[in-house]
């Protein structure tokens, strides 16, 4: 069981998630010609995507990361400008590196990532988004076998997570929801850490099968008040852009948010206060952009990473507050940083 002391695995992801920022990079000098159109002058970010012919998400995905690349920055107007770092890959250097990048122009992960940032995500969008849901079809997360499979992949990295999340939200008595809750495993921290309170995982039914079972093998880890934390979860099949949601004091959407693109985390947002009874807390445990769109490093390789299999991308700390402002919430200034290149932010009803 992890413990607080533990390692931090960061760099196993980080290394993971690189690849999908190198693909980022060669689609930006090759396919793109990002530094090609700002070595006429810098320009303000929606210039820059028009000029470019990109959305927001891909825009939001890519400019953050060549920021962290330092090949980017943002001059004293605010605007775009390419790095002295950045000058060596453009042609007109000298030297230059373009030429090096290109020999990687034809990297077929590199040529799809220029096809998604074009198109704001996959030419053929069933085979594309891995795990969410699109339009009215039926989610992904209703096939067993592909839904063990994903919820079983993501099981490590909540066990290793979910002590640590449990140790900095608010502890008391009272009922936690835990919105598409996949593993269980950060329901059964809290409540092993609040032991007077009850919980509900919310998520598809066929995820919930597994949670049973994860819960099953919780209860038997030899943990003083494990056993005890069977009786008190209740396990809710639904989906949650449409249905009901339970009343609650606090509600839990970890790593939830970035499968989304913005009006539906707007949604989400709404939905998750409309639940919290006065005084409750909504707790968001995700991998945060800085509020200057400029980084970290290993968030905007994340982010890449999630916009080449779902709707959505990492979203800065300041977006989220938003949402929750116009979902009638007041936001917390707090930021507590967990591990993984995690944290949690959090707003009060």
């Amino acid at each position: 069981m992890p413990t607080l002391t533990q390692p931090d695995p960061a760099p196993i992801t980080r290394h993971l998630r690189a690849m999908f920022g190198s693909r980022l990079l060669i689609a930006a000098v090759h396919h793109l010609h990002v530094f090609d159109e700002l070595s006429k002058g810098p320009l303000p970010m929606a210039e820059l995507s028009s000029r470019l012919r990109l959305r927001e998400r891909p825009a939001m995905v890519l400019f953050p990361a060549l920021c962290a690349m330092n090949l980017l920055d943002y001059d004293e107007n605010g605007l775009l400008s390419i790095t002295e770092l950045g000058w060596y890959i453009t042609k007109s250097h000298n030297p230059s590196l373009a030429g090096y990048v290109e020999l990687e122009k034809d990297d077929p992960g590199a040529f799809e990532m220029a096809v998604r940032l074009k198109n704001d995500g996959p030419l053929d969008t069933p085979q594309g988004i891995s795990f969410v849901k699109e339009g009215e079809e039926p989610s992904p997360m209703d096939d067993p076998k592909l839904s063990r499979k994903f919820t079983l992949g993501l099981a490590g990295r909540a066990l290793h997570l979910s002590p640590i999340v449990a140790a900095n939200i608010t502890k008391r008595e009272g009922h936690l929801l835990d919105v598409a809750g996949g593993t269980g495993y950060y329901t059964y921290e809290w409540l092993l850490a609040n032991p007077t309170s009850t919980a509900t995982l919310f998520d598809r039914p066929v995820v919930l099968n597994v949670a049973k079972e994860l819960l099953d093998e919780f209860a038997q880890n030899g943990r003083p008040g494990a056993e005890g934390v069977k009786a008190r979860v209740t396990f809710l099949p639904g989906d949650m852009l449409t249905d009901d949601l339970p009343e609650t004091d606090i509600l839990l959407a970890a790593s939830l948010f970035h499968d989304w693109p913005v009006p539906t985390c707007q949604l989400l947002a709404n939905r998750f206060a409309q639940a919290l009874r006065s005084g409750g807390e909504l707790w968001v445990h995700d991998a945060f952009l800085n509020d200057t769109l400029d980084g970290p490093l290993a968030v905007t390789d994340y982010s890449a990473q999630l916009f080449w299999g779902t709707k959505g991308r990492c979203y800065s700390r300041a977006e989220y507050r938003s949402w929750f402002s116009e979902a009638g919430l007041t936001p917390a200034s707090e930021e507590i940083a967990t591990q993984m290149d995690y944290g949690l932010i959090w707003a009060q009803k």
